[in-house]
């Protein structure tokens, strides 16, 4: 192949995708064409650095097996930077479960009883629910009662409400929460307690520190809300088409959905073939 020209090398330097309603399909799969514009990204030199609210303990065979991706990611919407090849946390941050008792007994004084769950720390971090979080008992997930479920050190907690909708759940949690620990929107029911100071842009920045690159040669890709920091971090923010309003209001750009093929069909913009150099 010949070598891209000064002027056809690639504005981007980095390639940040979320995971979950982004890069990956809602079966989990990642399709050829989206597999062949990171391929073509990384070919003109550009990093593709996954950037996702999962834990680290909840991807690494995701990453393995779907994506064969084996460099650092940033995990736990971004309290982690986790390195997927050797399976070794550079870096992880917790709660204050005192902090988040205190907080949790606040908000349900606001709304009523809510549905808790919470992951636990590290590379063997597991889900643990509270009785009612969800209609049945999933794989891989642990029941415990509210005494039990912080009573090992924790990445995030997660909230419920039966009556209240996420943005209205998140809304009141971020009044209650403010400037003691992070709050932050998902997905589906997924309405989330972070360590303060934590988001995507915070992990990403760290990346970047690790790494070398810049805000401005990143672009980014996302579709909820707990996105919206990553976006306005990078140098471009790219909302998918099936993204939440919120993020949409705040992205440079929205894309066709991840079900059409959202991130490739940016991407193959972003980085076109080379053309051959006419004056070597």
């Amino acid at each position: 192949m010949t070598a891209p020209t000064r002027a056809d090398r690639p504005r981007y330097a980095v390639v940040a995708t979320d995971l979950d309603g982004t890069l990956l399909r809602a079966d989990l799969s990642i399709s050829d064409r989206t597999r062949a514009a990171l391929a073509r990204a990384e070919a003109s030199g550009a990093l593709h650095l996954v950037v996702t609210g999962r834990p680290a303990a909840g991807c690494r065979s995701l990453l393995l097996e779907r994506l064969d991706y084996k460099g650092l990611a940033v995990c736990g919407q971004g309290a982690q930077l986790y390195d997927v090849g050797a399976d070794r946390l550079l870096s992880s941050a917790t709660l204050d479960r005192a902090v988040v008792r205190g907080l949790l007994a606040r908000i349900a004084e606001r709304t009523g009883p809510l549905r808790l769950a919470a992951v636990t720390a590290g590379l063997s971090g597991e889900f643990v629910v509270t009785p009612g979080f969800d209609e049945k008992l999933r794989c891989g997930w642990r029941l415990a009662d509210p005494v039990e479920l912080l009573a090992q050190p924790v990445d995030k907690v997660l909230i419920r409400h039966p009556d209240l909708d996420d943005d209205r759940l998140a809304a009141v949690a971020g009044e209650i929460c403010a400037g003691e620990v992070a709050v932050t929107h998902s997905g589906e029911g997924l309405v989330e307690l972070l360590p303060a100071g934590v988001s995507k842009a915070s992990g990403l920045a760290a990346a970047a520190r690790l790494l070398g690159f810049t805000a401005a040669a990143t672009v980014a890709f996302g579709d909820m809300p707990n996105d919206i920091p990553m976006l306005a971090w990078a140098g471009h923010g790219v909302a998918m088409g099936n993204a939440h309003a919120d993020l949409r209001r705040q992205a440079d750009e929205v894309a066709p959905s991840n079900e059409e093929d959202g991130v490739a069909a940016v991407l193959e913009r972003l980085f076109p073939p080379p053309q051959p150099d006419r004056n070597p």
